[in-house]
């Protein structure tokens, strides 16, 4: 199975891609997220499975990307450093890869008191950086001890960036530091104002990686001003706040907001990774609007 993802050879071949979020259900009965799957078949290239997000218990991302692939979805394996130490991780690792997965996103997770087991004990043996490390390891053919396996992977590894993240110096560094250890794309968090990403953007495709522009739909204006408030690396500008407030319907106004942003990036961005948080039949409007 060494042949490259279809994320891969469309961001290798200039093709502007498009990928979505799906989050896995909050128990066993998966119908809600096959239908979703279903849904996104035929309108993006890959779609992220989130790993426990938010802090929040789900189905695994692991079983969840294996259902996709069975619905002729390719996902995006999202696994953080959160939850597992470095043997759970690289354990892992090798199961996505000989159940088909070929994409994966490495995170840094959000903290357990941000979620619904605040009583759990966070692991983080590992940083994002250290992550990407340890899995562009495993593409290499050897674990994190230098011992060689019997069978390597061969993962499309991608990261998370924040391009407006405050200060932002902190940011690059760890951005390079990923590039440096194996990322080959980029998927950003939440981004509002165009023309600094565009800036981000052309200093970061410098460095030889591909970058996807995240686009998170805004369902109203109290979702925006929540963003401001408690989500770091996310800054909605009081214009767009205004345009949710004054429409007639905050929900198709948000889907306008998406699909504008959308058409932006098909200018000079490699693609485009839209989260639209349970709002998951909402991303083909955005794709057809923009």
């Amino acid at each position: 199975m060494n042949e490259k993802s279809k994320l891969h050879v469309a961001l290798e071949a200039g093709t502007f891609a498009i990928t979505a979020e799906i989050c896995p259900p909050r128990g066993t009965d998966t119908a809600g997220f096959i239908e979703k799957a279903r849904l996104l078949k035929d309108e993006v290239v890959a779609a992220n499975v989130t790993d426990n997000q938010r802090a929040v218990m789900r189905l695994s991302s692991l079983a969840a990307s294996t259902l996709l692939i069975k619905e002729g979805v390719e996902p995006v394996f999202q696994i953080t450093c959160r939850d597992r130490n470095r043997l759970a991780i690289q354990s892992d690792m090798l199961g996505a890869w000989t159940l088909g997965i070929k994409n994966v996103l490495a995170l840094t997770g959000d903290h357990v008191s941000y979620g619904d087991h605040r009583g759990a004990k966070a692991v983080f043996d590992l940083d994002a950086v250290q992550l990407v490390s340890a899995i562009e390891g495993l593409n290499q053919g050897v674990n994190m001890q230098a011992r060689e396996l019997r069978g390597g992977t061969n993962f499309y590894l991608g990261a998370v960036v924040s391009p407006a993240a405050d200060p932002f110096e902190p940011e690059w560094i760890r951005f390079e530091k990923k590039k440096s250890a194996g990322a080959r794309f980029f998927q950003t968090q939440a981004i509002y104002d165009m023309d600094s990403f565009k800036s981000f953007f052309d200093d970061a495709e410098k460095k030889g990686v591909k970058i996807l522009g995240g686009i998170l739909l805004l369902k109203s204006a109290k979702m925006a001003r929540f963003l401001n408030a408690n989500v770091p690396g996310v800054a909605v500008p009081e214009a767009l706040i205004q345009e949710l407030e004054d429409s007639t319907d905050e929900l198709e106004k948000g889907i306008e907001i998406a699909a504008r942003q959308v058409r932006i990036l098909r200018g000079y961005c490699h693609g485009a990774h839209i989260m639209a948080i349970s709002q998951e039949e909402s991303v083909p409007k955005i794709i057809g609007l923009s």
